[in-house]
């Protein structure tokens, strides 16, 4: 079967990619006819696989993981597409190994989707995983949040060396009493950020609402972040505290970058005497924004922001991260199946930072939703256009002169940048 499904995937893809199809398909027509074909490949890797899951965050710290350790030497192999789907990685895997399907790699480290994440591990069992997080997101698709987290402890108990935990969020936290076998790690926050980063619980506690006085003991973590600045961070880990410049934008992917550090060392063997921790640092200082994630662009001279927005911590913290004042706005909203069809998540957001310079242009399939919403907030709203062609125009157009920013759902986003793509004044700054 291998000599026969390989090929076929490669032309497949080929053919794909000539038609301008999408990336997933020729991992779809490799899964049905050579199941084996993952694990078979993947095992082989000296380092094994390091599957990144969690409902925010993942594509942007499997980015900074990948560079990471990459400045330490490593070859290392990443469904690089975003495609998150076990199809994705076959996919991606079908661009990278030769004929004989060998791939040549150190490690691979992917970014999963929850629910995927479970069927790849069933297949491929990882050596590392890394669990971001447990928010409310796409509940049409994945149930209540309880759900989610069962999804992600699978993925922990089918790991098969260290697993890595968010310290702070308990339904995260929670897992490491569930395991047995595995090395369990924790990133962690500075009590005094405590509050810049609400797990799902305090945001849906009714205001005033008093601490629990019986909170359990909190592990030690073995990166803690300590401090966000403008353009830096502080990091804590073996007992020491380090400053570094930081690209990325957002308090969310800084969080996530203590992430990042926490896998990377453990894959490179933890501490001073495996990792060239200064290489590290420089890395971890040189990480653009992954795709649309906190991602800059300059059109007619002018910066403008594109920040994914998918759920109530997301929207909030990207509106924390990315204050309105002096720009104009944009929030676009879909609700078809990679954004979530139950878009009442926006009743969860406050929209109070935006009351002063409000929102220039609506546009998505919700847009209209998003109107009902800023009302109740008091938000003055320019203009309102489903069609996010003549919408991102208008935007442009009449926000001439002024840095601009867009908040924008999934496939919103896609279809933003693809009308960005046809205006030759754009250029990628970051």
């Amino acid at each position: 079967m291998l000599y026969f499904s390989i090929p076929l995937g490669k032309l497949v893809r080929r053919v794909s990619r000539l038609r301008g199809g999408g990336s997933a398909l020729p991992g779809l027509v490799v899964e049905k006819i050579d199941p084996g074909f993952m694990r078979r490949t993947l095992s082989t890797l000296p380092h094994g696989v390091a599957v990144v899951s969690g409902t925010n965050g993942k594509t942007t710290t499997t980015k900074m993981v990948v560079e990471l350790l990459e400045s330490q030497g490593l070859k290392v192999f990443t469904n690089r597409t975003g495609s998150n789907f076990t199809r994705g990685v076959a996919a991606a895997l079908l661009g990278e190994v030769d004929w004989r399907g060998r791939l040549k790699a150190d490690v691979a480290v992917l970014e999963l989707d929850e629910a995927h994440a479970v069927h790849f591990v069933n297949s491929v069992p990882p050596r590392y995983s890394l669990l971001l997080n447990v928010l409310r997101d796409q509940l049409d698709r994945f149930g209540e949040i309880d759900k989610t987290a069962q999804l992600l402890q699978h993925v922990a108990a089918k790991t098969t060396g260290t697993v890595v935990l968010n310290r702070e969020d308990p339904r995260v936290a929670r897992i490491a009493g569930t395991l047995t076998e595995q090395d369990v790690q924790y990133f962690g926050l500075d009590d005094s950020l405590l509050s810049t980063f609400p797990n799902d619980d305090d945001m849906r506690a009714a205001p005033g609402s008093p601490v629990p006085s019986s909170l359990p003991e909190k592990p030690p973590a073995d990166v803690v972040l300590r401090r966000v600045g403008p353009d830096t961070a502080d990091f804590e880990y073996d007992g020491v505290t380090v400053t570094t410049a930081m690209k990325l934008r957002g308090v969310y992917n800084i969080f996530n970058a203590a992430a990042a550090l926490t896998l990377a060392r453990s894959i490179c063997g933890g501490g001073a005497a495996t990792a060239d921790h200064a290489t590290l640092l420089t890395a971890l200082s040189q990480v653009e924004p992954a795709f649309g994630r906190g991602e800059s662009l300059t059109v007619d001279g002018q910066p403008l922001d594109l920040v994914l927005v998918k759920n109530p911590s997301g929207f909030r913290l990207g509106l924390k991260s990315f204050p309105a004042g002096g720009y104009a706005t944009m929030i676009a909203i879909n609700d078809n199946y990679a954004d979530g069809r139950d878009m009442s998540w926006l009743w969860d957001v406050e929209f109070d930072s935006l009351r002063n310079g409000g929102v220039d242009q609506l546009t998505g399939s919700r847009a209209y939703d998003m109107a009902l919403r800023l009302q109740y907030d008091e938000v003055p709203v320019g203009a309102v256009q489903p069609d996010v062609a003549p919408a991102l125009a208008a935007f442009v157009r009449e926000a001439k002169g002024r840095p601009k920013r867009i908040f924008c759902t999934y496939t919103a986003m896609l279809a933003i940048r693809r009308e960005l793509s046809k205006i030759t004044t754009v250029e990628v700054v970051s």
